[in-house]
């Protein structure tokens, strides 16, 4: 059993509702067990349900960032799991809107594969839906995996689901019988080798596919779009697209900030629209390639733990790299499923550029808060504690509401999946564009409920399962 301090800034969607992932920062994490063989609760020492139980609420009350809400006395008793047990004893705190399901138990192997190297079985798809009009869409398709393969990509619609063509059933009808959480469960488990028949429509017209789930590694900086620098009327700005912060991101990132150096960009695009966030390491090193003029002395970021855990607390500076830039502009291009660590990242600009770092697109999630873990090994439990909240260089950081409300410059603009990610013709890539140029646009509403406008009007949401894994925690809407 140990803690793993710090730290975790994510996003999870559990029971409809929105959360946070994980990672690690200055102190080390638990080494990465890959695929290694998962023991089951109840068969090993120490890991009946009620010890498993009773070691969670343990750590809470040390913990917690919010222990007034934890309830004086709450037996186990009559949950059925872990994760039950921690909903309830956390329940008052996500009803003040402060813990979304932010605080939950995990697998340890699950979780190290993810964060070391973006480890996952899936189709390889990022999916949105519209349950008003029964359609779901393909937002994004990440390289090498069943879905790009098979020529699945941002755009496609999928129209109907099975197995075989027996017993296909249209997208729509799952959605009116099922809502969102059928759509999941039709896309079947996330395990190799799970097969499903998609009917897809896109430009090249309506086709029936059968493609398998596969294991793969997530490519945080996208090969085909993540990294480039646009020409917008003979101006050069750099445009990066990060799914993710996992380890892998960080080369990924170096090399596209030298890139952007190499070409002397000083404005910049960061495309964070579907990031939940991850590393708070990532985090910190993205702020630091665009902090090539910030002094040692500057803010990132304050973590701030309840009152008696004030020792944990910890203040870090900018430390810039070698391919840091210093950008005069910076357009953030976010979205609700914009969360934590990307929405630390956003911040920590706000004191130093003001309105010359705007977000573009629509509100964030809010989540100024991040988790620490606890390992019980044995068990292959890890509890991940919402501990503490963070602020920028001017003490900012209570925007649960969203980013919208303390930002000083903000676009709306739409997700149009009709052009590939990164593409100046796309709108929010386009509203960033304009903001960049001192073009005019139209602000965010703070508060205002955020949509994906996905080939039309209508508000379309990031598919996310009930119970989603770690990566749909970090990677909302991915299968």
């Amino acid at each position: 059993m140990r803690k793993t301090v710090t730290t975790l800034l994510g996003l999870s969607m559990v029971l409809a509702a929105c959360g946070g992932g994980g990672g690690s920062g200055s102190m080390v994490t638990p080494p990465v067990t890959g695929n290694s063989p998962t023991p089951t609760p109840g068969t090993v020492a120490g890991c009946t349900l009620r010890e498993r139980q009773d070691w969670a609420a343990a750590r809470l009350n040390e913990w917690y960032l919010f222990p007034e809400t934890l309830p004086a006395s709450l037996s186990p008793t009559p949950y059925a799991t872990v994760g039950d047990y921690v909903d309830a004893l956390t329940a008052t705190a996500r009803a003040q809107g402060r813990d979304r399901y932010f605080t939950y138990v995990t697998s340890i192997a699950e979780e190290n594969a993810y964060y070391a190297s973006g480890s996952s079985a899936g189709f390889g798809f990022r999916l949105a839906y519209d349950s008003a009009a029964g359609r779901v869409f393909v937002a994004e398709s990440f390289e090498g995996t069943p879905a790009l393969n098979a020529g699945i990509d941002r755009g496609a619609e999928i129209v109907a689901i099975g197995t075989s063509a027996a017993d296909l059933r249209t997208v729509s009808a799952i959605l009116a019988s099922g809502g969102a959480q059928g759509v999941t469960d039709a896309l079947g488990p996330v395990t190799a080798g799970t097969a499903r028949m998609l009917r897809v429509t896109d430009a090249t017209g309506t086709r029936d596919l059968t493609i398998a789930k596969a294991d793969y590694a997530l490519t945080p900086v996208s090969s085909r779009y993540g990294a480039k620098v646009l020409d917008d009327g003979g101006r050069k700005v750099g445009y990066v697209n990060l799914r993710t912060f996992i380890d892998t991101a960080d080369p990924a990132l170096r090399a596209a900030f030298a890139q952007f150096k190499a070409a002397g960009v000083t404005e910049v695009i960061v495309d964070l629209r579907y990031n939940g966030g991850g590393l708070v390491s990532i985090a910190q090193l993205l702020g630091d390639l665009m902090g090539a003029n910030r002094a040692a002395s500057d803010v990132f970021d304050y973590m701030i733990f309840r009152p008696e855990k004030a020792a944990e607390n910890e203040t870090r500076f900018f430390q810039p790299k070698a391919e840091s830039i210093a950008p005069t502009r910076i357009a953030f291009i976010g979205s609700e499923g914009t969360a934590s660590a990307s929405e630390l990242v956003v911040n920590a600009f706000i004191p130093y550029l003001h309105a010359n770092a705007a977000l573009i697109g629509t509100n964030t999630y809010g989540k100024p808060v991040g988790q620490i873990a606890f390992d019980r090994a044995a068990c292959d439990d890890r509890l991940r504690v919402i501990a503490f909240a963070t602020q920028n260089a001017a003490r900012q950081g209570n925007y649960f509401g969203g980013l919208a409300g303390t930002v000083e410059a903000s676009c709306r603009a739409g997700d149009d999946v009709a052009y590939p990610l990164g593409d100046a013709r796309e709108a929010s890539t386009k509203a960033a564009l304009d903001f960049l140029a001192g073009r005019s646009c139209t602000a965010i509403t703070a508060g205002g409920q955020s949509t994906l406008a996905l080939r039309s009007t209508a508000a379309r949401e990031l598919l996310t399962p009930e119970r989603p894994s770690t990566l749909q925690r970090e990677v909302p809407g991915a299968f």
